[in-house]
């Protein structure tokens, strides 16, 4: 089964506010498009993944993932997230009618394309399935066989309004890069922990290197 995934990437500069105890309103922007980079990289080199079609009305954003590769669907104004999803998996229905479609978070940027096989391969079995982040409150995948809608609930606590909508919650064990998504310093430290990549080693390297911590790149 192809997927096609629907990665939502709010403009740069409201993008990752948590990120305030380590990165500073001139740097988060550009980490913010790193995880991005580096997350839809990622998607496009998954051999499940028959192509991404990335939801933004940020016009770098929009260049430089295209650049990569990806479809740029243009974002509503003011929708909010869930919107966001909704838009781009409508569009994606238009052009790939009964294709299985699955919500990504735009900011893992350790994710590694054969754990993400792994996890969309087990969402085949279900019409409507999710993936939770470490934390274990929210979600960073979200996805639907063809004749379903994804009905997103995206947003706090979205693991317990995901599970509460009737979609099945994926129980996976090694596939951390999926489950790391980045909201605030911690959550960086440990996506460097797992192995970034090259964009978010780039531009997280001067950040970190001034605390004393180091990055790591995958390869």
């Amino acid at each position: 089964m192809q997927w096609t995934l629907v990665i939502p990437v709010k403009p740069l500069t409201r993008a990752k506010s948590r990120l305030a105890d380590t990165a500073g309103d001139g740097v988060r922007p550009g980490l913010a498009l790193a995880f991005a980079q580096d997350t839809v990289g990622a998607a496009l080199a998954c051999a499940a993944v028959s192509d991404v079609a990335v939801v933004t009305d940020d016009e770098l954003a929009g260049r430089e993932l295209a650049a990569l590769g990806a479809r740029i669907v243009p974002d509503p104004p003011g929708g909010g997230l869930n919107a966001a999803v909704v838009h781009g998996a409508a569009a994606v229905r238009e052009m790939r009618p009964g294709a299985p479609v699955a919500a990504l978070n735009a900011d893992l940027p350790a994710l590694r394309p054969a754990e993400l096989s792994r996890v969309l391969a087990a969402a085949e079995e279900f019409p409507r399935a999710f993936l939770a982040d470490t934390a274990e409150r929210g979600t960073t995948l979200l996805a639907a066989a063809g004749d379903r809608a994804l009905r997103p609930a995206f947003g706090i606590d979205s693991r317990s309004r995901h599970r509460a909508s009737g979609a099945v919650e994926l129980l996976l064990a090694g596939v951390d890069s999926v489950r790391q998504d980045v909201d605030t310093g911690a959550d960086l430290r440990a996506a460097l922990a797992l192995g970034v990549g090259r964009y978010t080693a780039a531009a997280s390297a001067g950040l970190l290197e001034a605390t004393g911590e180091g990055t790591s790149a995958r390869g």
